[in-house]
């Protein structure tokens, strides 16, 4: 028959065994009472700096782009990217920018100029010259502010009316002066060649072009950002572009085609292709513009395990 000091002792046992699950239970609510979503574990860091956009993992970060930042960080993830970083105000610039360098990662390319609507680096008026000032400008301030280096800029539209060779002379001369405002700042401006099935009547389509464009511009701040997702569609051959672009590559684009998602969901062999980069030395920003094969928290840990998968090579 058991003494009392062993009902006692029982009974402490029970009392704190209940105050631990509770205390376990409220560690997995946030501040307003709901279940927090889980976290998928922490990893090792990548071999390449794959760069998620802010966004992609509000399910598990929360809206804050400070939030989603230290997120990445913790799945292992050295880089990220913002195409419209350039439209935030400035404190949230300098925000994201602070956290970034706590973590040592590294900022990629945001969007200087896109309009797929207008002629505007084909042609020679003074007009198109005053607007591209303003958002090359505010890019160089962005740059000094955030402390990233690269800013996209897509060409524009080409015109029916005038010989293409000559659009070639415009967009040269124009990307001359262009990249004369950026180099005092070493901001580099990055070319992005896109499909003509998905944006048709674009001016940029294809990898020789740009090595081309780039070539005559002759700028350190001048330089192509090669969105693999793009060049499958209108090309292919991407190893082989990749090699005899090289000299003038600053930056990468991600996605699998058909779809634009993740790696491993379309038809692309990401995971050579990537082998084949980090073999070249590369040490640049490789960014995840692509959206999620499936919905939710779901697809978020799919899209770290894709890149988890690629990167084993």
């Amino acid at each position: 028959m058991e003494d009392r000091r062993s009902h006692s002792t029982r009974r402490d046992f029970l009392k704190t065994a209940a105050l631990g699950a509770a205390a376990a239970s409220l560690s997995s609510r946030d501040g307003f009472g709901q279940t927090a979503a889980p976290k998928p574990a922490a990893a090792a860091g990548f071999k390449l700096k794959y760069a998620p956009s802010i966004g992609v993992f509000e399910g598990h970060a929360g809206k804050s782009p400070v939030d989603q930042i230290k997120f990445m960080a913790d799945q292992g993830f050295p880089a990220w990217f913002d195409n419209g970083l350039m439209n935030r105000p400035a404190p949230d610039q300098e925000a994201m920018a602070k956290e970034s360098a706590r973590l040592g990662m590294t900022i990629g390319p945001f969007v200087a100029y896109a309009d797929f609507k207008v002629e505007s680096f084909v042609g020679r008026d003074p007009a198109v010259r005053e607007m591209l000032a303003g958002r090359f400008n505010t890019a160089i301030e962005t740059s000094k502010r955030t402390g990233c280096p690269w800013t996209l800029v897509v060409p524009g539209r080409y015109n029916q009316n005038i010989d293409r060779d000559y659009q070639t002379a415009n967009v040269v001369e124009n990307l001359k002066w262009a990249a004369g405002l950026c180099e005092p700042a070493k901001l580099v401006i990055v070319l992005e060649p896109l499909n003509p099935k998905d944006h048709p009547g674009l001016f940029l389509t294809k990898m020789a072009q740009a090595y081309q464009i780039c070539k005559a511009v002759a700028s350190p701040s001048c330089k192509i950002l090669d969105d693999m997702y793009h060049q499958q569609i209108t090309e292919g051959n991407i190893i082989p572009n990749i090699d005899a672009c090289w000299d003038e590559l600053a930056s990468f684009h991600i996605g699998d085609s058909p779809g634009r998602r993740e790696p491993g969901t379309g038809e692309m062999n990401y995971r050579n292709i990537f082998k084949h980069i980090h073999g070249k030395g590369y040490q640049g920003v490789l960014c995840c513009e692509h959206g999620k094969s499936k919905p939710g928290l779901e697809g978020e840990k799919a899209f770290i395990e894709a890149y988890r998968a690629a990167d084993n090579f």
